[in-house]
């Protein structure tokens, strides 16, 4: 009988495939936060349009962001996520700078982008989120080939072990020079 720890084929949990799948969503995510606040910095370095807004609100925690109001093409828009001042208080007049083309594309006067803690967040993640990924394809990568060649392996101790098993029934070498010697019904008169 053969051992179940030469067939038994070692195994890789479910959750390197999924770490590489949450990483890899992580890392376009953020590519994707990363390329819209440049496309909104350019569009606002195009052909900037200066306007005043009030500040409405300040962050507060983890789920409250800044909020700004202010008029353009004669209505009242609403921005939030701003980078503000360290010193301002909710009421304080604020400079912005939109996009001629589009109101809606607005930025702190003096800033670059819109939300620059967005980008340096998709700086810092990025890379980070690629790399682990890659250490979790490089895992299963390397567990698969392990596999395979367990496979390979148990298929030849497989092999050998009946060709074994086969040989051992009738050959001498084998047996030491003993025959088997198998007894019919009937005694010695059958085999006459």
């Amino acid at each position: 009988m053969r051992s179940p720890s030469v067939l038994a084929a070692p195994r890789i949990g479910r959750g390197w495939y999924l770490a590489a799948v949450l990483s890899a969503v992580l890392a376009v995510g953020m590519c994707l936060l990363g390329w819209h606040q440049t496309e909104l910095a350019d569009k606002i370095g195009a052909d900037p349009v200066q306007v005043q807004g009030t500040i409405t609100q300040l962050p507060g925690g983890s789920a409250t962001y800044s909020g700004v109001k202010y008029l353009a093409g004669g209505q009242l828009r609403t921005a939030t996520d701003l980078a503000l001042p360290d010193d301002v208080k909710v009421g304080d007049p604020i400079c912005l700078e939109h996009a001629a083309d589009d109101a809606g594309a607005v930025r702190a006067c003096h800033e670059h982008y819109p939300q620059p803690a967005g980008v340096r967040l998709a700086q810092i993640s990025v890379p980070i989120a690629l790399l682990f990924c890659l250490l979790c394809v490089l895992r299963i990568t390397r567990h698969h080939r392990s596999t395979s060649a367990h496979t390979r392996r148990a298929r030849v101790v497989a092999t050998v072990a009946l060709a074994t098993e086969a040989l051992a029934e009738g050959m001498p070498a084998i047996t030491h020079g003993k025959r088997s010697r198998r007894r019919r019904k009937g005694g010695r008169r059958a085999l006459r």
